[in-house]
């Protein structure tokens, strides 16, 4: 089982999630530069840990050509895995449209050159779609960069526009809330070659966690809903995601044949 995105960092004892529950990988994001760092410190420590390296959308006073210079560099490590997470967010910053819009295109193009994927955020108050209708106004300008499109909102526009261009939807422990029909609907629709797990750990912990600073081990409580919303066993549906997140990434997983 491979949590697909976690802040790792975050966490005050990052060794001790490692393992938990029998995970067995997770993708530590590099959600702006120091976060980047840490993620690259700690993909170098642990062999079950990789690394992304970008500017989050809230974090655009990151955006500066000292750090895009370093992040460039760091998207060339080897334990850096995909590049973000990046996107839009009218939540917190709706006010910052240009400053995210410069940070996206650059780690769009960052992400081409690399052939690393690009973790996407999106994020809108409940009720409206502006951060959505962006990015579908960007992303097509480059169909070329492979997506992950991170704690899938349920937003219908955009899982026609990702399942028509063949990328990956990963669904966070938000799919577990009762006030979620549409994450939930999104991930009974989504084929399973292109089906990601996630905890987006310490936020967003899965029912029966909720309310509990999240753990990237709590991904099987996810795991085991999806499965179930599915119809299909859990162990069919860890084995799927677990390959698609390798393929997704390029992982190997310790102690596996590269």
């Amino acid at each position: 089982m491979i949590d697909t995105h976690c802040h790792l960092d975050y966490l005050d004892n990052p060794a001790s999630a490692r393992g938990e529950l029998g995970l067995s990988g997770m993708v530590c994001i590099g959600a702006g530069i120091q976060h980047a760092r840490s993620a690259v410190a700690l993909a170098e420590q642990f062999p079950d840990v990789w690394a992304t390296a970008g500017i989050h959308p809230t974090g655009t006073e990151d955006d500066t050509p000292e750090h895009r210079a370093e992040l460039e560099r760091l998207a060339e490590h080897p334990r850096v895995v995909g590049i973000g997470e990046s996107g839009l967010d009218d939540y917190w910053d709706a006010g910052q449209r240009p400053q995210q819009l410069a940070a996206l295109e650059w780690q769009l193009d960052l992400a081409g050159r690399t052939g690393k994927p690009l973790v996407i955020h999106v994020r809108d108050k409940r009720g409206e779609d502006s951060a959505h209708r962006g990015l579908l106004d960007v992303l097509p300008h480059w169909e070329h960069v492979r997506l992950i499109l991170h704690c899938f909102s349920g937003n219908r526009d955009l899982l026609a526009y990702g399942l028509e261009q063949g990328h990956h939807f990963s669904f966070a422990g938000n799919v577990t809330y009762k006030n979620a029909p549409e994450i939930q609907a999104a991930a009974r629709e989504v084929p399973l070659d292109r089906l990601l797990l996630e905890t987006d750990a310490p936020f967003l912990a899965p029912v029966p966690k909720r309310g509990k600073p999240n753990r990237p081990g709590y991904v099987r409580h996810t795991l085991e809903f999806v499965a179930n919303l599915r119809g299909l066993p859990a162990g069919e549906l860890e084995a799927q995601t677990t390959r698609n997140a390798q393929q997704v990434y390029g992982l190997t997983l310790p102690g596996a044949e590269a």
